[in-house]
């Protein structure tokens, strides 16, 4: 029996990946998933160069670390290498609860993360609020605002 070409479309459509509430992801939210998990990992990693490489050179951060307010990638790597060099050895940084609302030019992600690694003297551990903005520049998702909070102590 013969297939219409209805019934070919829907044959030949996979579901590449389920959100927490159970819809399917678009490719753009696939896509933006594994630049949030490299992002991650380059943390993990402590490699400032991949971990730049995220980053638009205009980018604007608002980062626990001072300043409050860090304008262009340049500045901004400084912030990660002195974070970098705060632990003796290499990151947990365990990404939770990321949620992506993606258009076609821009993106935003909210998450939590466990950051956790040895300074002198002991081990830290600690939850970060952070929301990362994308933009879609020359086919590239490069991260153009970043935000990044702790919880204050109650």
């Amino acid at each position: 029996m013969e297939q219409t070409t209805g019934e070919t479309a829907r044959a030949d459509q996979r579901i590449l990946r389920m959100t927490p509430d159970g819809k399917a992801a678009s490719p753009i939210e696939g896509i933006l998933r594994m630049r949030i998990e490299e992002i991650a990992q380059a943390i993990r990693d402590k490699d400032v160069t991949r971990l730049m490489a995220f980053y638009a050179h205009d980018v604007v951060v608002f980062d626990v670390r001072p300043p409050l307010d860090t304008r262009g990638a340049d500045a901004y790597r400084q912030n990660f290498e002195r974070w970098f060099a705060s632990f003796e050895s290499p990151l947990s940084f365990e990404v939770k609860n990321l949620r992506i609302a993606a258009g076609e030019a821009t993106a935003f992600c909210h998450y939590l993360a466990l950051v956790v690694g040895a300074m002198p003297g002991r081990v830290s551990g600690y939850w970060v609020r952070g929301t990362t903005c994308f933009e879609r520049r020359d086919g590239n998702w490069l991260v153009t605002h970043e935000h990044i909070s702790m919880p204050s102590a109650s």
